[in-house]
């Protein structure tokens, strides 16, 4: 710690966490995507969209990630966090989202995601986006 600076809070560690998993997301690289979440972690998607919306496991969200990274030309995701709040363990981020796919199509999505972090890991995430864009560029024909 320089002199003159005080030690970060809890929230600002937490929201450094995410900054950095969104990072890690934006490059495909899936086992370290999931080395930010913890062993019991959750991903909760909103909607009713086959095979991407509801909850799942960290083994789950893995498998889900490597079918959507495997549709980009670049083999990911990029996520753009907008603005942020934390409280406690808890971050919440406005996110853009952007990748191009093998069918030709763009996905560009917005979000806004609620972390829950404890110790550096990540608990929990819930993910709130447009399911109708998400459907058109992923599962339209």
């Amino acid at each position: 710690m320089t002199a003159g600076t005080e030690p970060k809070t809890a929230e600002e560690l937490n929201k450094d966490t995410v900054a950095a998993f969104m990072e890690v997301f934006s490059t495909g690289d899936v086992p370290a995507i999931l080395s930010y979440l913890d062993d019991s972690a959750t991903w909760w998607v909103a909607g009713n969209l086959e095979g991407i919306s509801g909850t799942k496991n960290k083994q789950e969200f893995g498998e889900m990630l490597s079918g959507l990274s495997a549709l980009t030309v670049s083999g990911a995701i990029r996520l753009t966090p907008k603005a942020w709040t934390a409280e406690g363990a808890r971050v919440a981020v406005e996110t853009e989202s952007y990748s191009e796919l093998r069918n030709g199509r763009v996905y560009n999505n917005l979000y806004h995601f609620v972390f829950e972090v404890r110790d550096g890991k990540i608990l929990s995430i819930k993910e709130f986006l447009d399911t109708e864009h998400t459907r058109a560029i992923f599962l339209a024909p």
